[in-house]
């Protein structure tokens, strides 16, 4: 059963998907919101590729546990995907997991500009590896 975590942002929506057995994440693409008109359609289109059986969606939260309106956005673009996909769509915190990309691809001496274009695939490969580990237990 293959899982697909999206860490969703103001511009970009960072992809990574679970092998067979939903026990390893690997990002798999970034999506440029910039550069596609319908980031749904592009999300479905990777859910038939993948043969993805549920999402999900990074919900970032405050420090102290709040959701603020960045949250209420994710939380929105989730509610879309499950009218779209008619699928199981989770929520999940993903507090600190781009702080934690990026520091994993500084600690790898990866230039600033390949930094940009893979740091929103590897949150959410972060995000979705979290997810399955938590399942594990």
């Amino acid at each position: 059963m293959r899982i697909m975590g999206l860490d969703y942002g103001e511009r970009r929506i960072g992809v990574a998907v679970s092998d067979a057995f939903g026990w390893t994440a690997q990002g798999i693409e970034v999506i440029d919101r910039k550069f596609v008109s319908d980031e749904l359609a592009r999300v479905a289109e990777l859910v038939e590729q993948y043969e993805v059986e549920s999402l999900v969606v990074g919900l970032p939260k405050n420090m102290n546990g709040s959701i603020g309106p960045s949250g209420e956005i994710c939380m929105a673009f989730a509610e879309r995907l499950r009218q779209k996909l008619s699928m199981p769509v989770q929520l999940w915190d993903e507090r600190l997991t781009t702080v934690a990309a990026e520091r994993t691809l500084l600690e790898a001496d990866v230039s600033r500009k390949k930094r940009k274009q893979v740091v929103d695939k590897m949150a959410a490969a972060i995000l979705l590896q979290n997810y399955l580990d938590s399942r594990a237990k």
